[in-house]
């Protein structure tokens, strides 16, 4: 073999199915793992290939009923590679025609022949496959990772990521937060998308602590530290901010007559509310207009009853419903009078958003799910709504000026706006299934991929797994994924840290990487990139560059 390092020959396979190779007996079977990037070279073709599976095996079953004893290392030897061997399956993934340099990877259509060497994989090939971040003029390709057991950095496609919906998955712990901010990063410094975070732990605006590894217990930046003039701060709760000598750029409110029906849907499991209760808000509407939240929570329990006469509802679950929002009233930034004549905070993040600023709107100490749920449902309601109406003139004028900014959604705990009882009723259903051509896509990070249903989940573009305990959480994370049974195993394989299996539409194969650290080296890239081709005013540039460290 040329310049890589030997690994095997291939014995058995099927196309469908994935083949096999017998381990060189100079190898030991410790040293391969799943995941593993490596090379079939077919008589025509290179195989860009995923180890899925190892097995040990014998000759013959004799050698297996007298094995050496424990000071038998000389047999041992002897037995190893011929008598006893271990073989290796792979799942090939590209192939590409030898001798020509500039030939784009393939689909698999056909399989190596037999005896055909496998070898580790180069940094050309990763190259190849993966693109990098010094092509197509640097803002194309963001480096995510590298393979396992390799330097070589493996990109993501961002202008492929950013076309459709995608998602970080991994169990508590796994760093999905600094992955996720890695990817926003990215996306913000390259300018390929807006994006609009919402924030529940306060992860993702100003500096945050590192959780593990070199450093452990320093902070990290954040996307407002890193982009100061290209990310925008909104919060529901300014104190926690000035607790920690930090500010916001806005304080948004939300006011009852903002609030819909359809953002109150969603919230029935988190309310413990039966379907009765939830679609009484309808008849609400209908009856008393806009003002229909307000009336139920200002109303007195005899003003409960007669609503429920005028609007046909039935008196106990309108009772459960008033009791269940309650909760609402007396949170500072929700306000039950009328919004008519105040500065609209919601009209003013959209407004920040189509100038191609990113925001990130944090919740502070408000962490409930019903606080989270119902203000971003109401938020990305009225998005869709706006990113809608700007299509049609976009496609009425064909005006490159009316063309709708590029906007990634970034949500957590996606399971609670996209599970199959909710994702139908969800701004984000919608989003998920249908607005990738309206410019819009949503960045699910979330532990249970489970919890999220599967036509939401087979929509998803581009993910990044990290490790998954449950064997409902991995079958759900592979929905949509060919070849889905090979990558189960390197699922179940990953470490608990700084490992991801990525897959989908911004990549050309499946590839189990090591993520990349969210740190200096990292910041010092994003530096550099900030002066490429969506670069903003020289003065804004420098007051960006300056903030970094």
């Amino acid at each position: 073999m040329s310049k890589r390092a030997r690994v095997g020959v291939l014995t058995h396979g099927s196309l469908a199915g994935g083949v096999e190779m017998k381990l060189s007996p100079a190898r030991s079977v410790e040293s391969v793992t799943a995941g593993t990037f490596v090379v079939i070279e077919g008589e025509a073709y290179d195989f860009f290939s995923l180890i899925t599976d190892l097995k040990i095996d014998a000759a013959n079953e004799g050698i297996l009923l007298r094995p050496p004893g424990e000071d038998e290392d000389l047999l041992r030897r002897v037995l190893q590679g011929s008598g006893t061997y271990a073989t290796v399956s792979l799942r090939p993934q590209l192939m590409v025609q030898k001798g020509l340099d500039d030939n784009a990877p393939l689909p698999v259509k056909t399989i190596p022949a037999h005896f055909s060497a496998v070898g580790e994989a180069t940094d050309d090939d990763v190259a190849r496959v993966f693109g990098s971040e010094a092509s197509d003029g640097g803002d194309r390709f963001l480096h995510v990772g590298s393979p396992l057991g390799m330097d070589s950095p493996v990109c993501l496609d961002l202008a492929r990521f950013v076309e459709r919906s995608n998602a970080v998955f991994g169990k508590t712990g796994t760093g999905k937060s600094f992955l996720t901010r890695l990817l926003l990063a990215g996306t913000i410094a390259t300018g390929r998308a807006a994006s609009l975070v919402f924030d529940m732990h306060g992860e993702y605006g100003y500096a945050v602590r590192q959780e593990s590894g070199e450093g452990e217990g320093a902070f990290v930046k954040g996307l407002k530290d890193l982009f100061p003039t290209r990310v925008q701060l909104f919060t529901l709760d300014p104190q926690a901010l000035r607790r920690r000598s930090q500010s916001a750029d806005v304080e948004l409110h939300l006011y009852a007559d903002q609030v819909e029906p359809e953002d109150v849907l969603p919230l029935r499991e988190t309310l413990n509310l039966n379907a009765t209760a939830t679609e009484s808000t309808y008849g609400l509407k209908k009856q008393y207009g806009k003002n229909w939240l307000a009336r139920l929570l200002q109303a007195e329990p005899s003003e409960v009853e007669r609503m429920a006469e005028e609007t046909g509802a039935h008196p106990g679950a309108l009772s459960a419903l008033k009791r269940k929002l309650d909760r609402l009233d007396g949170l500072p930034f929700f306000h039950t009078e009328s919004s008519g004549g105040k500065r609209d905070a919601i009209d003013e993040l959209f407004e920040s958003l189509d100038r191609g600023r990113s925001v990130v709107l944090q919740f502070g100490r408000y962490k409930s799910l019903l606080v989270y749920l119902l203000v971003a449902n109401v938020i990305t309601r009225r998005l869709r709504d706006r990113y809608e109406r700007k299509m049609e003139d976009y496609e009425a004028t064909k005006s490159e000026a009316d063309k709708p900014q590029q906007l990634l959604i970034t949500i957590e705990e996606a399971h609670n706006f996209l599970g199959p009882e909710t994702a139908r009723e969800t701004p984000f259903g919608k989003i998920a299934r249908e607005m990738r051509k309206f410019f819009v896509s949503l960045l699910i990070v979330d532990q249970r991929p489970s919890g999220i249903d599967e036509e939401v989940l087979s929509q998803i573009g581009t993910k990044l797994v990290a490790q998954l305990n449950d064997e409902k959480d991995i079958a759900a994370a592979l929905v949509g994924t060919p070849g889905a049974s090979g990558l189960r195993q390197i699922l179940a394989s990953l470490d608990s840290k700084q490992q991801a299996l990525l897959l989908g539409h911004a990549v050309p194969m499946p590839i189990t990487i090591r993520t990349r650290d969210y740190g200096p080296e990292f910041f010092d890239d994003v530096r550099a990139r900030l002066g490429g081709p969506v670069a903003e005013t020289a003065g804004a540039l420098q007051s960006e560059m300056g903030t970094l460290f």
